[in-house]
């Protein structure tokens, strides 16, 4: 697997938030520059045949209007899409509705950049319970498996990677993670006993350990 203290600081955090039609929502922002063309990193996040190789398996109609769904995860409707730069989707899980978008910018030098925004409602619950880390942390592992699959053009064994998540280094990339999306929190103005709080919730979920 990627080394883990490179991988946690390769990857910028943002908390923020954003009016929508119902009212105000919560947004993170995620991103990570990879050493590969703009065309290869949206074929990655697009192509139905390559995203379980860094992701999850997907299923249904990956067009503008379709429907999709993630095997044992979320699924939605597919809003926008602008190739090779952005694509926008509802995320449905658990009863609840949000929504990511994803942008892909060539960097000057060299590289893609790829950043991720997910949008939430203010009254979600996990948020209030979580933070920011509430989703955070499995999009920080998500970037994780897009730099593995990139950099090797391998996939990513689903089982190794499970073992790997339950292993002190896998434990020790969640806390991490964890606690970069507490800083992104209170950077955004969240009082900082309530950050640190909701992540030794996040951390606890995500390591089965007690906070």
């Amino acid at each position: 697997m990627i080394e883990v203290a490179h991988q946690i600081n390769a990857v910028r955090r943002q908390v923020g938030t954003c009016v929508l039609e119902a009212g105000e929502a919560r947004t993170i922002t995620i991103s990570q520059i990879y050493d590969a063309s703009i065309d290869d990193v949206w074929d990655a996040c697009t192509n139905p045949e390559r995203i379980p190789r860094w992701f999850l398996p997907i299923s249904g109609d990956l067009r503008v209007g379709g429907r999709y769904q993630l095997e044992g995860n979320a699924g939605g409707k597919i809003e926008r899409c602008d190739p090779p730069n952005s694509f926008a989707a509802t995320w449905e899980y658990g009863g609840d509705v949000s929504w990511i978008e994803v942008r892909l910018s060539t960097q000057p030098k060299s590289g893609t950049r790829f950043e991720l925004e997910h949008i939430a409602h203010v009254d979600d619950e996990r948020w209030a319970e979580f933070g920011p880390g509430a989703v955070g942390v499995g999009w920080d592992m998500g970037l994780m498996g897009l730099a593995s699959h990139l950099s090797s053009g391998q996939a990513v064994d689903p089982r190794e990677g499970a073992t790997w998540a339950a292993s002190d280094q896998g434990k020790e990339f969640m806390s991490l993670s964890s606690q970069r999306w507490c800083d992104a929190s209170v950077a955004a103005g969240t009082d900082q006993a309530d950050a640190q709080a909701a992540a030794a919730r996040t951390t606890a979920a995500y390591t089965a350990t007690v906070p």
